[in-house]
């Protein structure tokens, strides 16, 4: 009797729990097709099955945590699509809201654009190295992006910037190495720190604080002739619950991330249990779009995120629909977005996986003109404005908490 009044507590909770997950209005658009706006999930699959129960077993009983990993270009470097991925699971479940998680201070380099849900500060020169380069002067992990003090004390300072939300951190963990053996130091409110535990093995200086902290500055002592590559930072505040992580590299391609030599190393912090992927816009930008070395590569990406986290499930968003800008005044449609979304789909039957058709939920080819008169698409016609990105990524909140019912 005992056993049938547990069961079904849970199951009770279970199903107050899915009800928390809202589903927002969306504003109308005559291109936008509201109707494929959910998720295509092969009902076989054993491992979006997995995830849908882990999912809800941590929602319902407030016990251990669910990683979210959404990882790509500059649509993911942007910040705010995932960022309102990010926000609408945590107001789904504000007593389970867990770490901030694997971030990286992009702006910590001169021109290279930050997220805006926190902010970085960092008046030396760093230098930068990212996944895109030919060759790579630093080794990268699963951030897919570097930056190197050199020669001088170098502080980057980390501020959370969402009011939202509150992320604060008991743990801080700076990934990064130096070859003159430079220790990173923390400043909390003008005390400096030592770190609590040092892994070379795995590039790690781990920061146990005595309280949380929602800023705080790395402080890098490079002498004359040293260096320090900073290849990430990971916020833990101990607690149970969803964290969503976020990795993007302006101009990525899948062949880009599987030249990061430390990708699954650094992603054993994060062990993802639902990875999205938003990776494929560069690679099918060109005119000699390869699909078969496209799938290869993902598959690839794949298999190394399993090595790591087996369970993981996978959603793919398809490319959106854009413009190539062949001459100044010339804009003509990519038409390998209906390659690359064929691509997706066949990654997904064959893997198990998810598909979240953005191409056609936007309105198919040419519609991304579309999408810049209403102002929600810029003007190079690949890229969307604070507004458009918000809109995507609520309807794919939408297809998503909507698969999870």
């Amino acid at each position: 009797m005992l056993t049938i009044l547990i069961s079904l507590a849970f199951w009770l909770a279970g199903t107050t729990t899915q009800a928390q997950l809202p589903l927002v209005d969306l504003p109308r658009y005559s291109m936008i097709n509201y109707s494929a706006n959910h998720l295509h999930i092969d009902s076989s699959s054993i491992q979006w099955e997995r995830m849908v129960k882990r999912w809800h077993h941590v929602a319902s009983t407030g016990a251990g945590n669910f990683n979210i990993l959404h990882i790509g270009a500059s649509h993911v470097q942007a910040g705010v699509l995932s960022n309102t991925i990010r926000t609408r699971v945590m107001k789904a479940y504000p007593g389970l809201v867990a770490s901030r998680g694997l971030l990286f201070p992009y702006s910590a380099a001169a021109k290279c654009n930050n997220p805006p849900d926190y902010r970085i500060h960092c008046k030396e020169n760093m230098l930068l190295t990212r996944c895109v380069y030919k060759e790579h002067d630093q080794r990268l992990g699963a951030c897919g992006i570097a930056v190197t003090a050199h020669d001088t004390l170098t502080e980057v300072q980390v501020v959370m910037n969402e009011p939202a939300v509150d992320y604060a951190t008991v743990r801080v963990v700076v990934i990064g190495r130096s070859e003159q053996g430079v220790v990173p130091r923390l400043s909390i409110a003008g005390m400096e720190r030592m770190p609590s535990h040092i892994d070379t093995n795995t590039d790690r200086f781990v920061f146990n604080l005595q309280q949380t902290v929602d800023s705080f500055s790395i402080l890098l002592p490079c002498k004359k002739g040293q260096q320090f590559t900073l290849t990430g930072i990971y916020l833990d505040n101990r607690k149970a619950g969803f964290t969503v992580h976020s990795l993007g590299v302006n101009g990525a391609s899948t062949g880009d991330w599987l030249r990061c030599q430390d990708f699954t190393r650094d992603l054993r912090l994060v062990r993802p249990d639902l990875v999205i992927f938003g990776i494929g816009i560069n690679d099918a930008f060109g005119t000699d779009f390869d699909t078969v070395q496209f799938r290869l590569n993902y598959l690839q990406l794949m298999d190394s995120i399993r090595s790591i986290s087996p369970d993981c499930a996978f959603l793919f968003v398809t490319n959106n629909d854009c413009y190539r800008h062949p001459t100044r005044k010339r804009y003509v449609v990519n038409s390998n977005g209906p390659l690359a979304r064929e691509v997706f789909y066949r990654l997904a039957a064959e893997t198990g996986s998810a598909v979240w058709d953005q191409f056609e939920v936007m309105g198919g080819l040419r519609s991304m003109e579309k999408w810049r008169i209403n102002k929600l698409a810029r003007t190079d016609r690949v890229h969307f404005t604070a507004e458009g990105y918000r809109l995507i990524g609520n309807m794919l909140c939408n297809a998503l908490f909507e698969s999870l019912q």
